[in-house]
């Protein structure tokens, strides 16, 4: 195996698909501005109306209701405004709730000022409080503006899958609008957007096989729309500015099909997640996994081992020929706390490592991924032995 590296790292960046290129290739010599009336602009039309159906498509949504981003922060960003439009008038959401389990992007709070944000708590598992949220609800003054609540699919680090089917009608009771950020979740858990799950949803192309620098926004309906956070020549009805990326909105519809072909494989991906965790349990039996409590996606595991530094761990595996991703330790300057960890209650010192596979992933792989294992338990081993 001299030479090979295994990558493990799907929920950072999922490789580019196959199909995935060859629709960027193909777009890319299609020369003409998508907003130009003429025979070769209309060309550059339909190939980002195939790419808004097959994005629809992958989380049961109407095609009319999807509008693309240069990628999901972006998104977050345009969702979490207190100034959205309903029509010629004005809706005003007066706070927003976020879990603190949530990817930056939604804890941040996108355009709401810091005091008036919400957060709320999570349990050992990384499951919202829901409670906790429905209290904070009740205590909202609607007299000010609607609530916003805004709250991951699954978590990026965990996996953790939040119960956004119980989530959902604690949000609608409150009359609140609810935004959920299914960045690792579409295409690795059956999303029904029609259903009532949500009322807007925040996608990303690179986690799904596509191309970076492109997202989307999906909303249950167009009834209201957040106010845009770029305004330009009128491009996605409005709701965003700028001429599309045709490239790369091509790439994100070739991925989406794949994507929603590629949920039937899922249970495979959990075989072989499941055989990663007993290598973890086997060689490190000490070694702590993340949200086994809870539902989690079938492809990640986060784990932390006893003595060893995420980033050590993690600069090991590469040299192994693993990628992989570290959580956190609180003595590194390149990586920080996981502030997902220190809100399940683990503290701010605890480094973690994340393992996410894809249907790619195969034996090789994660016989790589033991060997480098076993050489990192046997030198923890050998540092204990000389203490």
């Amino acid at each position: 195996m001299a030479g090979m590296r295994a990558y493990l790292d799907y929920n950072a960046s999922a490789p580019l698909l196959a199909a995935a290129r060859e629709a960027m290739v193909a777009a890319l010599d299609v020369a003409a501005n998508p907003s130009s009336v003429h025979t070769e602009g209309r060309a550059a039309r339909r190939l980002i109306e195939t790419a808004r159906r097959d994005v629809a498509a992958l989380v049961n949504a109407k095609a009319e209701h999807v509008v693309f981003t240069s990628g999901a922060t972006e998104a977050a960003s345009t969702l979490l405004t207190s100034d959205w439009q309903m029509g010629r008038g004005s809706v005003r959401m007066s706070r927003l709730y976020v879990s603190e389990a949530d990817h930056p992007c939604l804890l941040n709070g996108g355009r709401f000022p810091a005091a008036q944000v919400t957060r709320i708590g999570v349990d050992a598992d990384g499951i919202a409080d829901l409670d906790a949220l429905a209290a904070a609800l009740a205590r909202h003054d609607k007299a000010e503006g609607l609530p916003l609540v805004a709250i991951h699919a699954a978590n990026n680090e965990t996996g953790v899958i939040q119960p956004i089917d119980r989530i959902a009608p604690v949000v609608k009771a409150a009359g609140g609008v609810l935004v959920v950020d299914a960045v690792q979740a579409a295409g690795r858990v059956s999303i029904d957007l029609s259903s009532g799950y949500a009322d807007y949803l925040i996608l990303s192309s690179h986690k799904i096989g596509g191309p970076k620098g492109v997202g989307a926004i999906v909303a249950a309906s167009d009834l209201m729309m957040p106010k845009p956070l770029i305004n330009g020549g009128g491009q996605e009805k409005g709701h965003r500015g700028g001429t599309e990326n045709l490239a790369a909105i091509a790439g994100f519809g070739a991925a989406a099909r794949k994507a929603l072909e590629g949920l039937r494989s899922m249970d495979t991906v959990r075989q072989r997640r499941d055989e990663i965790e007993a290598i973890v349990k086997m060689l490190v039996p000490d070694a702590e996994i993340f949200g086994t409590g809870a539902p989690r996606l079938a492809n990640a595991t986060f784990f932390a081992i006893a003595g060893i530094k995420a980033e050590t761990a993690q600069i090991a595996f590469d040299l192994a020929g693993v990628a992989l991703s570290a959580g956190s330790a609180c003595s590194s300057g390149k990586v920080g706390p996981s502030h997902v960890l220190k809100a399940m209650g683990y503290g701010d010192c605890l480094g973690a490592l994340r393992v996410s596979i894809g249907a790619s992933t195969g034996a090789e792989d994660i016989e790589l991924f033991r060997t480098a294992l076993a050489a990192i338990a046997a030198r923890r081993a050998s540092r204990e032995r000389a203490a």
